[in-house]
């Protein structure tokens, strides 16, 4: 006897995921959009499986257009049998129900059912991972999204070092280099620049151990400014 089964399609986003899920025939059976959080996910699981009458989770087939990420390591956990499929292939599936080039969440997640139920082999079937895979992953998103702001607040700064203080640009190309954020503090002026020790800045550069030049050199840079009006406090 064929073990009975049921088909979903999640059209995932940042903030929000819609779901469309059918029978083993194609009839569908309801559609529901989650938000993109711990509980919204695990809302999702719990409807397609009270939606769906299914006594087991893997018995629902899921399709999505992304192999990895918190939707898909929420519906492995929980059972459910999970497929990706690459966006090329989806933009080939959903001709058969529009030939109009626009994005619509429902129906991307409607086909997304119908074509892991009539097509399978035009899907990669998911397994759960080694937790140190997903560990190093997520580390590794962590980074590189820490990596895009810290550029972004550079930037920032050195926009705002141009208007009034370009001198403390000329001592160091990373802008985010500790030492240089530590002087900035010391120095938010070129006036309070002046009027800092020499013995101060030595060691400061001490406790960084920054060798490439000594206090004097840092404190004659910083000195040199070509914005008149802002030798002062401000």
């Amino acid at each position: 006897m064929t073990e009975q089964r049921w088909y979903a399609g999640v059209d995932w986003a940042s903030e929000s995921h819609y779901v469309f899920l059918t029978d083993g025939t194609g009839r569908k059976i309801g559609e529901k959009i989650f938000k993109h959080s711990g509980e919204g996910l695990a809302e999702m699981a719990a409807w397609l499986m009270t939606a769906s009458g299914a006594a087991s989770s893997s018995q629902i087939y899921v399709a999505i257009e992304v192999p990895h990420g918190p939707v898909v390591e929420t519906l492995i956990e929980r059972g459910f049998t999970i497929h990706a499929i690459n966006p090329k292939q989806m933009d080939r599936f959903r001709d058969r129900f529009t030939l109009a080039g626009a994005k619509d969440d429902s129906r991307d997640a409607e086909v997304m059912a119908s074509a892991v139920r009539t097509d399978p082999p035009c899907f990669r079937l998911l397994a759960a991972l080694d937790p140190t895979v997903i560990e190093l992953r997520e580390w590794s998103r962590i980074a590189s999204d820490l990596g895009t702001e810290r550029n972004r607040l550079t930037n920032r700064l050195r926009e705002q070092l141009w208007r009034y203080f370009p001198a403390m640009l000329e001592l160091e190309s990373d802008l985010g280099a500790p030492w240089l954020l530590d002087l900035w503090e010391l120095a938010p002026t070129p006036g309070k620049a002046a009027r800092i020790r020499e013995g101060t800045v030595a060691k400061l550069l001490k406790r960084h151990r920054i060798r490439r030049f000594d206090a004097a050199l840092v404190l004659d840079g910083i000195a040199q400014t070509g914005c008149a009006s802002c030798r002062g406090d401000g």
